[in-house]
């Protein structure tokens, strides 16, 4: 806990982007009240990856300094489909599987949170409205208004359509803003249009104005493109714990400092190794959502796997036929690991197949059945089988 409003500002926005206005949430601090701190979230997919917990680390350190999260799951606005960042409209997302997203989700948030100092609430509680509350909501805001969100007028200038629903997101998302009376939102770098817009309806409806704070955008593993599932370059809080170990050993040197300071909250030592600092990245990262001792024993099955090569002690059986002595190895190799052949021939010119630890060669396109069973094969760096034959 700090001492006084203009420190605990100072702390809580450290790493944020946008602190607007400014000052404000230093005044709202000062005038000593727990702060109603929002943040809305649309389930359109399960599980929640280390790009998400930047946010909710952040709502994290406002439960620690006494304030109140309302954690808003969007089971109406996931219906219509955030429009932040598209360039064309979202599918129509089936309701029932929101349903079932929500509940994988705000469990999968308390992982984070403070589960006894968040206020859990559905926005179709209040979007559920009256045509002439509707109405309401819409003269609100201009389209010249909203076509001023980027995404928009990108879209507009390309001759891309824009549904009507689309445009009424901002205002929804807004007006959970006036039903919940929040005092900050939090969201990231593409919701700024979006938690502004939050203020002015606030305004229209006689609510004092939220401050806002937006956080950056986590790069993927990938280093380049934001952390997305749709893309696989994400670590989900619920991956096993040498896998989450493992994809973080995988992300380029140049990301790590960003990794530090949003996931770990620690500054970065540039004078350490990078083979020495990204273990101990991904060891913290792998700590927090598995404990000391899952980490511990992701680091060493890492150890054994990338470093010593050792085999991992359960390997999945793969059952091949023989009609013969010999087996079409690309054949087996696409059986197994759901390749193509022309792939598979690729990878043993690339010396990427090796059985029982002997890489394979290009020559290798037919092996002997007796010499294959029992054998464990391995593709690439991580995929393995031991071949039984039937």
């Amino acid at each position: 806990m700090t001492d006084s409003a203009g420190e605990a500002a100072r702390f809580l926005t450290r790493n944020a982007v946008d602190a607007l206005p400014e000052g404000e949430l230093e005044r709202q601090l000062a005038n000593g009240q727990p702060l109603r701190v929002k943040l809305g979230v649309d389930p359109t997919t399960p599980d929640i990856h280390l790009g998400h917990t930047v946010v909710l680390r952040k709502l994290r350190e406002f439960q620690d300094h006494g304030h109140t999260v309302v954690l808003i799951v969007g089971d109406y606005t996931a219906r219509v489909g955030d429009p932040s960042g598209r360039s064309a409209m979202r599918p129509f997302a089936d309701p029932a599987e929101i349903d079932a997203n929500a509940e994988t989700y705000q469990e999968q948030a308390f992982k984070v949170l403070d589960r006894d100092a968040t206020e859990l609430r559905r926005n179709g509680e209040w979007l559920d409205m009256a045509m002439e509350d509707l109405f309401h909501l819409a003269r609100t805001a201009t389209v010249a208004q909203l076509l001023e969100r980027d995404d928009f007028a990108k879209r507009y200038s390309a001759n891309e359509p824009i549904s009507v629903l689309e445009l009424l997101y901002p205002l929804l998302q807004g007006y959970d803003s006036v039903a919940i009376r929040a005092d900050v939102e939090l969201g990231g770098t593409d919701q700024k249009f979006n938690l502004l817009l939050g203020r002015e309806i606030q305004r229209a409806y006689g609510v004092a104005p939220q401050s806002i704070l937006t956080m950056p955008i986590l790069p993927g593993i990938d280093g380049v493109q934001k952390m997305s599932k749709s893309l696989g370059n994400y670590v989900g809080v619920t991956d096993p714990p040498e896998e989450m170990f493992g994809k973080l050993m995988r992300i380029p040197d140049e990301v790590m400092p960003t990794y530090y300071e949003l996931l770990l909250d620690e500054p970065f030592d540039s004078s350490a190794s990078p083979r020495d600092a990204k273990r101990a990245l991904a060891r913290g990262i792998t700590a927090i959502y598995h404990g000391e001792d899952g980490a511990t024993a992701a680091e060493e099955r890492f150890e054994a796997l990338h470093v010593r090569h050792e085999l991992p002690e359960e390997i999945e059986d793969f059952a091949f036929a023989a009609n013969g002595d010999a087996v079409h190895l690309p054949a087996l190799l696409a059986d197994a690991f759901g390749v193509s052949r022309s792939e598979a021939r690729r990878l043993l010119g690339q010396a990427g197949v090796k059985l029982d630890g002997e890489a394979l060669g290009d020559d290798a396109l037919d092996l002997p059945a007796e010499r294959l069973d029992g054998a464990v094969i391995q593709l690439g760096k991580r995929r393995l089988k031991r071949l039984r034959r039937r």
